[in-house]
């Protein structure tokens, strides 16, 4: 028998350390050629490593969570003949009869879950049952709400008084400190006590896509001044437009969302202001400005969000732009979008959906240098020639990296983008 190693590979772009997100074996598992034995995670993508051998686990090497450097050993498999570890002879012929070495001694690393620690809760203090001598029916009707200040419910509370079995002297039957502290002196409760508060707290590992993004949040708050802008946009004959097209498009056509129309709206406002399609090399002061339109669409996950990428939106219509954003969204929920299409994204577009709220501000997905946000559509009164009519309004909450964009510009862009937005018949004049 031999011994074949298993390194963490070499994903490209200067990666130096990946984090080790998930074990697909353990030790004494069995495994067949391109079986998948892990996966790893870059700032990149997760990429997933197969097994080139067949044989027997007989060692891993990290945790969950860890971040291993690229090369390191991560896993070593028994395999029938010569294995890959130099200085192996164990499957020679010329080997010389020994006596079998011990077993290495390895350990199965165990799956990291959520661990839940019970600390013991602070027993408030109670008080005893009322004397026999003293009456213990309520002093007001049963369901009337006892009067009393908050600071008095809050000492009640923490005395496990029941205020309902307290007598009130003050106006209209309030209960005030003096009628409380003559309840506890005298030993008067009812009623059963409140149940424990739950004190126990769980610990959470952040790992994985989630930490990634954490990572990328704070270096991007921490190293761009971010200066943010919303402008209101009127989307009433937009989606009337995008309705008349879903109604009659042909079968084979993708059904068009808003995201399309923004997207082209965005293509068209990059042409006049290209400055927005860039990335900031902050360490070499040198800005990479693009001709091309590489958009990123912010994406919800159940892993957490990610940002796939619309390469070349400027040479796609507007169904190869709904088609392309619902590949790379349902790709990426399903974990089976490729690195090639999360990188490389010179500007970026984020939207909560129905949830988008009224106002944002949206994180720049560094080293861009412009984020636009997208918030929700709302019917709302509005004045158009002197009268009031209904119609449909939307923000753009859009932040932009201060350094490189002046207030002025940012403004100039995003009015750029609703005035084709206003005006949809200018989305395809160009």
């Amino acid at each position: 028998m031999g011994i074949h190693e298993i390194r963490m590979p070499d994903v490209g772009e200067g990666i130096t350390e990946a984090e080790i997100v998930e074990w697909n074996v353990a030790v004494g598992d069995l495994v067949r050629e391109d079986d998948i034995l892990a996966a790893v995670m870059t700032d990149k993508a997760t990429v997933e490593i197969p097994s080139p051998v067949e044989g027997k686990v007989s060692s891993i090497t990290g945790t969950v969570g860890e971040m291993t450097a690229v090369g390191a050993t991560i896993i070593t498999i028994e395999v029938a003949g010569t294995g890959n570890v130099a200085g192996d002879k164990a499957g020679s012929p010329e080997a010389p009869a020994k006596a079998p070495p011990p077993e290495p001694v390895t350990e199965t690393v165990p799956p990291v879950v959520p661990v839940k620690k019970e600390i013991p809760p602070a027993k408030p203090a109670r008080v005893s049952i009322p004397a026999p001598d003293v009456e213990t029916k309520p002093p007001r009707p049963l369901g009337a709400k006892p009067l009393a200040s908050p600071a008095v419910r809050k000492r009640a509370r923490d005395a496990g008084v029941q205020l309902q079995y307290v007598h009130g002297t003050g106006p209209a039957g309030r209960i005030v400190h003096d009628d409380l502290d003559r309840f506890i002196a005298g030993n008067r409760s009812a009623g059963a006590s409140a149940p424990d508060a739950d004190n126990s707290v769980e610990e959470i590992r952040i790992i994985g896509l989630r930490r990634k993004i954490a990572e990328r949040m704070q270096e991007s708050k921490r190293n761009i001044p971010h200066i943010t802008y919303v402008e209101e946009v009127d989307v009433t004959e937009l989606e009337s437009l995008r309705q008349h097209l879903n109604a009659d498009a042909e079968d084979e056509k993708p059904h068009l969302t808003l995201l399309p129309l923004i997207l082209r709206a965005m293509v068209i406002a990059l042409k006049d202001h290209p400055i927005f399609s860039a990335r900031f090399d902050d360490a070499n002061d040198i800005l990479h400005r693009y001709a091309a339109s590489h958009i990123g669409v912010a994406t919800q996950t159940d892993r957490g969000l990610m940002v796939p990428v619309v390469h070349h939106a400027e040479t796609r219509d507007l169904w190869d732009l709904a088609a392309e954003t619902k590949r790379l969204a349902e790709q990426a929920r399903d974990g089976s979008i490729s690195r090639e299409d999360v990188t490389g994204s010179t500007i970026t577009t984020s939207s909560l959906g129905a949830l988008g709220g009224i106002v944002s501000t949206p994180v720049i997905n560094r080293p861009e240098v412009a984020v636009i946000g997208v918030n929700k559509i709302v019917l709302r009164p509005v004045y158009r020639e002197g009268v009031l009519v209904p119609r449909k309004i939307m923000n753009l909450s859009s932040s932009f990296d201060h350094r490189i964009v002046d207030g002025w510009d940012a403004a100039r862009f995003v009015q750029s983008i609703r005035s084709g937005l206003e005006h949809p018949a200018t989305l395809f004049m160009t």
